[in-house]
């Protein structure tokens, strides 16, 4: 196997109007995670802590179908887990992260906390880490808008 490249990390927070026991349980809804990826073809949830999922993505010249297989580790229900994932993409490459995800109670509301470090090889590794990054940094600002509104959703509390 090439190596994995082009190592990153990112963080952000987002305010999501919904307490966090509606937070978690929608992070852990393999249909509201499907609404949120863009490109997303399917996601299941193999168990409680097991997800698989396919996405058509395009990263600067690169445009796949990406198969992801996700572990949740360190769960600490309603509050935090560690979300670790491979994903491969056959002749773009492949993609190997985890990212920390913590919920914190805000009034009515929830802060969701992440840090996410990644590394990427094949050809997503040849095409810039500037690219990589700001696809990636897109990727999870869509998500996170994506799904803070759905998580707000008043049948989902």
């Amino acid at each position: 196997m090439i190596p994995a490249r082009g190592g990153m990390e990112q963080s952000g927070e987002h305010r999501i109007e919904a307490p966090a026991t509606a937070v978690w349980a929608a992070l852990n809804d393999p249909d509201v995670l499907a609404r949120c990826i863009a490109g997303c073809q399917s996601m299941e949830k193999l168990s409680d802590t097991e997800f698989r999922a396919k996405a058509k993505a395009r990263v600067g010249p690169v445009s796949a179908l990406f198969d992801a297989e996700l572990t949740l580790s360190d769960l600490d229900p309603p509050h935090a887990y560690t979300l670790s994932g491979q994903v491969k993409g056959g002749a773009a490459g492949f993609g190997r992260g985890s990212a920390r995800v913590e919920l914190v109670e805000d009034g009515g509301a929830t802060l969701l906390r992440y840090q996410v470090r990644g590394s990427v090889g094949g050809k997503l590794a040849q095409i810039g880490s500037r690219l990589v990054e700001g696809s990636a940094r897109k990727l999870a600002d869509d998500f996170f808008a994506a799904f803070a509104e759905i998580a707000a959703e008043p049948q989902l509390r």
